[in-house]
């Protein structure tokens, strides 16, 4: 649950309440009446606070998009594009650079039978994506064994080759003859050397289908330079929110997304950002920000909408079925505490609990509901 501190405008208004009642005491009947008042009955309600954020509607943050060591850029895709596994991203020295999904770029050569790591593990996820059966994979725990080459150790010596054994840990895989066929038919179907390896440049990794957001490079120019910036192909909603409040927003969270038009959608928060960012000044008085993301139930009703400013509203601390008055019918007693005027009689002290929306949470002797009391207007 998020807990929103009483705004201090509030505070300010009730402080006002409270003088108003204070002097009319003091003064008696003679009093002008600057202030309207009238009775209002005490309600059983349920009172729940909400933290509105100012939010931007698009695709989040955009990440830059390197290609591979070698080759010289001779396609790139439009702004606005998007591509999925197993597309081209781009092409170097007109071959095509395919998208895998992964949380790692391949940092290294598969050549050897038997190779084992997470890199591996990536290729065969995405050729069996593909519909390329790449038979049976090792599980976590078993030992598999590859013969590796070993430098002649003399001039005149012959280079010989040595067995490793190596153990299949979770999240692993292993490159096996089956993965390898798989791997040739695809790079047969792809146009592309039928070399049964695979390696840094020959694809793109990233976590999933991408919108190209903006091309920064250009025909000619080295594939190993940053090519594009790209982000999620779903829309978004992002909130920078200072630091404190998003202290108390969790994943998961539900929220209602107030979008242009007054359509409403409902959401929830999918990430909060760890880091913190400067304010906007950039100066020691900005306040410190952290990004917050929201994923969207539906996005029928955003049609034709690429990017807008909405309101997120989230649900926070909920008192259900309380007694609550109107703000302006607390009175501040000299003593201390809070009490309200009863319509006909004199102030009750009462305990204050939950503000939200114009009401406040009270309890005390012989305030019930449908008693009326004395508020401002």
């Amino acid at each position: 649950m998020i807990a929103i501190a009483v705004p201090t405008a509030t505070a300010v208004l009730v402080a006002a309440g409270y003088l108003w009642f204070e002097r009319r005491a003091a003064a008696g009947p003679a009093l002008d009446d600057a202030v309207a008042v009238q009775t209002q009955a005490v309600v059983r309600t349920d009172l729940s606070v909400t933290a509105s954020l100012t939010g931007s509607l698009g695709y989040g943050g955009a990440v830059p998009v390197k290609g591979g060591p070698d080759g010289i850029v001779t396609w790139l895709p439009r702004s606005g594009a998007q591509i999925r596994r197993g597309e081209q991203v781009f092409r170097a020295d007109d071959r095509p650079v395919p998208l895998f999904y992964g949380v790692m770029p391949l940092y290294r050569d598969l050549v050897t039978p038997g190779m084992v790591g997470r890199d591996v593990r990536i290729v065969a996820v995405n050729l069996r994506a593909l519909g390329y059966p790449v038979g049976r994979q090792p599980g976590a725990g078993q030992t598999v064994t590859r013969t590796v080459p070993v430098p002649a150790t003399a001039p005149s010596a012959a280079p010989g080759t040595k067995t490793e054994r190596t153990t299949v840990r979770k999240g692993e895989g292993v490159l096996t003859s089956g993965l390898i066929a798989a791997l040739k038919r695809w790079q047969q179907d792809r146009n592309l050397p039928v070399t049964g390896t695979i390696g840094p440049g020959d694809v793109v990794v990233l976590p999933g289908a991408v919108r190209v957001d903006a091309v920064t490079a250009l025909k000619g120019d080295s594939a190993a330079t940053p090519l594009m910036t790209v982000t999620s192909t779903a829309k978004v909603v992002t909130a920078s929110v200072a630091v404190e409040v998003a202290g108390t927003i969790r994943a998961g969270d539900r929220v209602t997304v107030l979008l242009p038009g007054d359509t409403s959608v409902p959401g929830e928060v999918s990430a909060v950002g760890t880091e913190v960012q400067p304010g906007e000044d950039g100066g020691s008085a900005g306040e410190p920000k952290r990004t917050v993301t929201v994923t969207l139930d539906s996005t029928k009703q955003l049609n034709g909408i690429e990017a807008a400013q909405v309101q997120v509203e989230l649900a926070g601390e909920t008192r259900e079925g309380v007694l609550a008055v109107p703000v302006g019918a607390l009175v501040a007693l000299s003593e201390g505490g809070y009490a309200v005027q009863v319509s006909g009689g004199g102030l009750v002290a009462v305990e204050t609990g939950l503000f939200a929306k114009g009401l406040v949470e009270v309890t005390g002797a012989g305030i019930a509901e449908g008693v009326r009391v004395v508020t401002t207007s």
